[in-house]
């Protein structure tokens, strides 16, 4: 039987991720929007791509949950995006209402999907969907590290002139300016980067990658990133499909690994088809530890804003 994949949110993310997802072919994909027409419109489009991509994949749009019914996996991109000057905070409140709307929705017509959550602020939003879907943690996960990750390999390859297939690197924490890149899991062709790279060119890129989403967001103004966001999904999507176990940075719950339980944040986690399958803990400098732990408070703080919002 076909797999299927719900897209929630008709926007650039959302719909490039359907669009990526549906030119492979692997996947019968559903596009979902409250705009009437929206995600039919974008829907049709890509299905006339067909015969150009080689793919045989259905892609509908739709503005009824009723559709996407028996999903594999949900891809929750729903929700207002950054625009000059806001943080992801900001988008707090909105999105949270946003999030646990649609998360009530999808769980009731496919009870047994994996949900992955790629709203901002990502690790309180992900936090929100686990709370409202009763689903158990290894099915409900958070895109930010992929894309971190890539950003971080990105402009490492720009420095040095390599191919971006031969950086290896991760980048764990919220998705956001506490996020920690790990220099000293980031190797070129098996080299450490600090045999390769002095300390402030490394500190410079570093910076860049906490930066990257907002860079974006001010050159376009009135938008934010959706290529590299999608992309970031679909390899998620592709490891729990295929069952391919990848080891990937992505935003879990943890249960004590390090030393942090009951909080979603970016490590390493091993992704098959029943979701996480296992979180891999790397050993940290003491640096990277104190990073680890700023972060996650950061993204408690959150959460604690969040508890009060639903409490008032």
């Amino acid at each position: 039987m076909q797999n299927k994949v719900t897209v929630v949110g008709a926007g650039n993310v959302g719909a490039t991720t359907a669009q990526r997802i549906f030119d492979k072919g692997y996947a019968d994909v559903v596009l979902v929007d409250v705009v009437e027409g929206l995600p039919q419109g974008k829907a049709l489009d890509m299905l006339e791509a067909g015969p150009i991509v080689a793919s045989d994949a259905s892609v509908k749009g739709s503005n009824s949950y009723e559709d996407t019914a028996g999903s594999d996996i949900v891809i929750i991109t729903a929700g207002i995006a950054r625009r000059p000057g806001m943080s992801r905070d900001d988008l707090l409140t909105t999105n949270m209402n946003i999030v646990g709307s649609v998360t009530s929705e999808v769980v009731q017509h496919s009870p047994n999907a994996i949900l992955i959550i790629v709203s901002n602020p990502l690790d309180a939003m992900v936090q929100h969907a686990f709370s409202v879907s009763n689903f158990p943690s290894q099915r409900v996960i958070g895109m930010a590290g992929v894309l971190d990750t890539a950003r971080f390999r990105t402009f490492l390859a720009e420095e040095t002139g390599v191919s971006v297939r031969d950086i290896q690197a991760y980048v764990l924490g919220g998705h956001g300016d506490s996020m920690v890149p790990l220099p000293k899991y980031t190797t070129i062709g098996g080299v450490p980067i600090s045999d390769l790279l002095p300390t402030d060119v490394l500190e410079r890129i570093i910076q860049r990658t906490r930066d990257g989403g907002a860079e974006i967001v001010g050159l376009l103004k009135t938008g934010s990133a959706y290529y590299a966001p999608s992309a970031a999904v679909v390899e998620m999507v592709e490891s729990i499909l295929f069952d391919q176990k990848r080891v990937l940075p992505c935003a879990a719950q943890l249960d004590g690994e390090y030393g942090i339980t009951g909080l979603y944040l970016g490590v390493p986690t091993k992704l098959g088809r029943t979701g996480v399958e296992q979180i891999v803990e790397l050993d940290l400098t003491a640096t990277e530890k104190e990073g680890l732990q700023h972060s996650a408070n950061e993204v408690e703080e959150l959460n604690k804003v969040m508890a009060s919002l639903r409490n008032a």
